[in-house]
């Protein structure tokens, strides 16, 4: 069996009714339910995914977007290492709210340099009030990664996780602090492991770039 290189913490995070919730589902289970009822609290999903050759378990965290859940927040964001901020591209008002959550994730995420991933979802409904544009512009103001999707059709679902862990991966001690802390190892033990699994890191890793997410 391939060794899993690491486990990474993955927050899904986003107004209601952005489709958080069909998001993961559709990543973990490949389906889609029209009438999925919203998040209570927290949901939580694991899945391990090959990427680049690399085996890596993913502990995915769904939280409710109402406003009565966010005291949840603090443990909820602790230790994370990748976030994925979702909004409807249907409505602007999920769209001007991921400002709230970007502080949310500032105020409370105690992990240095977790990967940001937005995603605008729903592409596949009619009566778009974000345009792509926006989008991207939104994610390059705030340093982000940047991906479209649709849980309905499942376009850019895998693409939205697997380039949030390729970021992760190419993180210098972000993943390798996360497998210190959890499994006991040394920071040799964390490089021996990125040498079998033929993982390459940069010393200065670029600005997260929205343009290099199309699916």
């Amino acid at each position: 069996m391939d060794e899993i290189l690491t486990s990474l913490k993955i927050l899904i995070i986003g107004e209601t009714d952005t489709g958080k919730s069909s998001i993961l589902i559709r990543f973990v289970d490949d389906e889609f339910n029209e009438k999925l009822s919203n998040t209570i609290g927290v949901d939580y999903k694991s899945k391990e995914i090959d990427v680049d050759g690399n085996l890596v378990r993913l502990a995915m965290w769904d939280t409710a977007g109402q406003e009565r859940f966010r005291t949840l927040s603090p443990s909820y964001y602790r230790d994370a290492q990748g976030a994925i901020l979702v909004y409807d591209v249907t409505d602007r008002t999920t769209f001007n709210k991921l400002e709230n959550w970007l502080k949310e994730l500032e105020t409370y995420c105690r992990t240095n340099n977790v990967v940001k991933m937005v995603v605008g979802n729903k592409i596949d409904k009619p009566n778009r009030q974000v345009s792509r544009d926006e989008g991207m512009q939104f994610a390059r103001r705030h340093k982000t990664l940047y991906v479209e999707s649709s849980a309905k059709t499942a376009d850019g679902i895998k693409c939205c996780f697997e380039e949030l862990v390729r970021k992760i991966i190419q993180t210098p001690g972000l993943w390798e602090a996360y497998q210190v802390m959890s499994q006991g190892t040394g920071d040799g033990g964390a490089r021996n492991r990125m040498g079998r699994r033929g993982i390459q890191l940069v010393d200065d890793p670029q600005t997260q770039d929205p343009s290099s997410c199309y699916c």
